[in-house]
């Protein structure tokens, strides 16, 4: 049993259920979406990056988009999942941000205990989850976003606290991993791919050739990450569209507003205004 919460305006999807939200997965597609997998009350045995593992209870796994996971078995298991539309569209410390620690921030695949206090903790943010779910208003995304800040804030505390406990595994795709946190530090100067690959002392093409299974090329996911800055100081600032393009490094507004409308399929005007219709 799942419930899904989905926000039209920025394509925003959260997801929050049990292990049949992850059972479907298979080892040879990355995952799509960022993920939590909480061992709730038992062991569950599970495989990441082709690597089997054993999340004992009371443990939070922490998974990327790019990463490969199979469920293999368990019960009562709480996962959580959402895309970057649903909570990098914010603000956030870096340390927590979609970069942060618990992603693209650490070269290791951190597994969270949780202390009986802390389960108990957790426990109550996750009936405060659902029960947010449940609220259908013009605030809940709000709402939501922000319990999922909460829920980073506190297991990246827990990470940091003991941070060896947090590494059982390298990951096997640290040039997906590097790429990405390269493009979130650097995607507002940086728009074309080749400083990237030199940045991982790679050519353009062998790069390229490093996502071939993964469902979007290099150029893609650098477009995705400008489409995601524009949408989210259209929502929560003030700035014209032309003020927005020449922050994130276009030197002609036209540039980024092709690019945005390409991805969305409005202009940037056009959904800043349909997005406040809606509001």
């Amino acid at each position: 049993m799942s419930k899904t919460f989905t926000e039209f305006s920025t394509d925003a999807i959260l997801k929050v259920g049990n292990e049949d939200l992850v059972s479907s997965y298979s080892s040879s597609q990355p995952i799509g979406l960022y993920t939590f997998v909480w061992a709730s009350k038992s062991p569950i045995k599970v495989i990441v990056d082709g690597v089997p593992l054993t999340i004992e209870a009371h443990q939070i796994l922490s998974l990327t988009a790019i990463q490969y996971f199979k469920f293999i078995e368990g019960s009562d298991v709480i996962v959580y999942q959402f895309n970057r539309e649903f909570y990098c569209i914010k603000d956030h410390d870096k340390e927590v941000g979609c970069a942060g620690l618990l992603f693209f921030g650490n070269e290791h695949i951190p597994i969270i205990s949780l202390n009986t206090s802390e389960q108990q903790k957790f426990s109550v943010l996750h009936e405060v989850f659902l029960d947010e779910l449940e609220t259908t208003d013009t605030i809940q995304a709000e709402m939501l976003r922000m319990l999922m800040a909460r829920f980073i804030i506190k297991t990246t505390r827990l990470l940091k606290s003991n941070p060896e406990e947090s590494k059982p595994l390298k990951s096997k795709n640290d040039t997906l991993r590097h790429f990405n946190f390269l493009v979130e530090t650097h995607y507002k100067e940086e728009h074309g791919v080749a400083f990237y690959a030199e940045k991982l002392n790679k050519s353009p093409k062998t790069l390229s050739n490093s996502f071939a299974k993964y469902n979007k090329s290099p150029l893609q996911i650098i477009h995705d990450r400008l489409v995601l800055e524009t949408k989210r100081q259209l929502l929560y600032t003030d700035k014209s569209s032309k003020e927005i393009a020449y922050d994130i490094g276009f030197d002609d507004a036209s540039h980024l507003s092709r690019l945005f409308k390409k991805q969305t399929s409005q202009t940037p005007s056009e959904f800043k205004k349909n997005t406040q219709t809606i509001t």
